[in-house]
């Protein structure tokens, strides 16, 4: 049954305590099994890899082939209606638009002390996107993870995917190929992570790997680290909807359940200042559960996992939204700003009541990849930033190390490392 709360509870603080970390991610011990998948990719490569798929997406790399061709994927872009070769193409086009302004500048000048200093950005050499099959083949989501890639200059994007069957939904391969990815692979799971990051014998490593998946991809990624960057390590889809009286009880529903049917163990949240929208807003999911064609995902997500919370004032509302620390947040209000500005941690915000988190997932432009399970107390969604690195570089001059460098002697005799600070000290005399 759907969680009821109301600030003014007694048992309130411990309550809600207990809502925000509650842990929602999927109960299976998997660890294990990836350890040994990415041992068994790492020592075996191809021939590992082909039994993998034999066994999980039931064919034959050999017969099927490995990779998807050009050929086909522009066959699947002919293929689509215009209706959604448009909306893939505005989508494409307005995330690059946002990420274009995500780009780092350069820097290079010298300090009062004549010393020369800067950074520089490049992109990695490679890039390895990981596309799910089964319930979340999403196209919207490998447009968001590959055009910040191509903004950042990265010359190479490997992508992965299962295909049960040997089939790959075909707007998947129509995004592809307006996403300009030339080289598809046909393996899925860990085992693809590994083949990623470690490199077979037909694909070549990669230095970066994003992309959503289940809770095998989420965790080969987490032990992949340090070998390979990760984007990160994501878990169920939440929203929090921070809403006055003055709303449609209808579409406030609607918000809500985006994000439950997404899987059985998302979260959605509602808090509100009105008692009578609250108790309306719930008949409402009720009314709207049995029409989806998600219901069964909905209804588990919504009746395990969803809240409605009573506050005394919107105002109070903003700390505890804080201490969530939600993937999608939405203002639905008049005047979202005064709420907007207590915002400290949250991926991304929706502001007003004409901004649903939905169109954020589509065509809006900024990244719908972004962190969950609070994890947004400390890390930010998707960006050209995750596909590059900063190089810092310095230069001296006589002048400049005859300045600075007394004080790095000093220091590196008080650090008992002898050796740096002859090689400073040396310079000096």
């Amino acid at each position: 049954m759907t969680l009821r709360l109301s600030t003014t509870d007694a048992d309130f603080p411990a309550t809600f305590t207990a809502l925000v970390d509650a842990r929602r991610e999927a109960d299976e011990d998997v660890s294990r099994d990836v350890t040994a998948i990415l041992k068994a990719v790492r020592a075996g490569g191809d021939a590992v890899l082909a039994d993998y798929t034999q066994r999980f997406d039931r064919h034959d790399l050999n017969v099927s082939g490995w990779s998807v061709t050009a050929a086909e994927t522009r066959a699947a872009l002919d293929g689509i209606s215009t209706e959604l070769r448009d909306a893939l193409e505005l989508a494409a086009a307005r995330i690059a638009a946002y990420h274009e302004k995500q780009k780092p500048q350069d820097s290079d000048g010298v300090d009062a002390a004549g010393v020369r200093l800067g950074a520089r950005w490049t992109p990695v050499d490679a890039a390895g996107l990981y596309v799910p099959g089964g319930r979340a083949a999403y196209p919207s989501s490998l447009l968001m993870n590959v055009i910040p890639a191509k903004v950042a200059g990265v010359q190479r994007i490997a992508m992965a995917t299962p295909t049960p069957g040997g089939e790959i939904n075909p707007l998947v391969l129509a995004a592809a190929q307006i996403a300009g990815i030339e080289e598809i692979w046909r393996v899925g799971g860990a085992q693809a992570v590994a083949a990623l990051a470690y490199g077979t014998d037909r694909i070549r490593p990669v230095d970066v790997i994003t992309g959503p998946g289940n809770a095998w991809v989420a965790e080969a990624k987490r032990q992949l680290y340090g070998v390979v960057g990760i984007d990160m390590v994501a878990g169920p889809s939440e929203i929090v909807v921070v809403a006055d009286g003055r709303n449609d009880p209808e579409w406030t529903a609607a918000d809500l359940l985006s994000q439950s049917e997404h899987d059985p163990t998302s979260q959605s949240i509602l808090f509100t200042d009105d008692a009578a929208f609250a108790d309306a807003v719930a008949a409402a999911v009720e009314r709207q559960i049995p029409a989806l064609s998600t219901s069964a995902v909905a209804r588990t997500s919504w009746d395990a996992n969803g809240a409605i919370i009573i506050v005394r004032d919107l105002d109070e509302a903003m700390p505890l939204v804080d201490r969530l620390a939600p993937e999608h947040l939405e203002l639905a209000v008049e005047d979202p700003e005064p709420l907007f500005a207590q915002v400290r941690h949250a991926g991304s915000v929706f502001l007003g009541r004409m901004t649903p988190e939905a169109v954020g997932d589509y065509v809006a432009g900024p990244n719908h990849v972004l962190p969950t399970g609070r994890r947004a107390r400390f890390s930010s969604g998707l960006s050209v930033l995750d596909f590059m690195k900063r190089t810092s570089f310095l230069s001296l001059d006589r002048d400049a190390i005859g300045a600075i460098g007394p004080a790095a002697v000093a220091l590196a005799r008080a650090e008992g490392l002898p050796a740096h600070a002859a090689s400073v000290a040396l310079r000096l005399s």
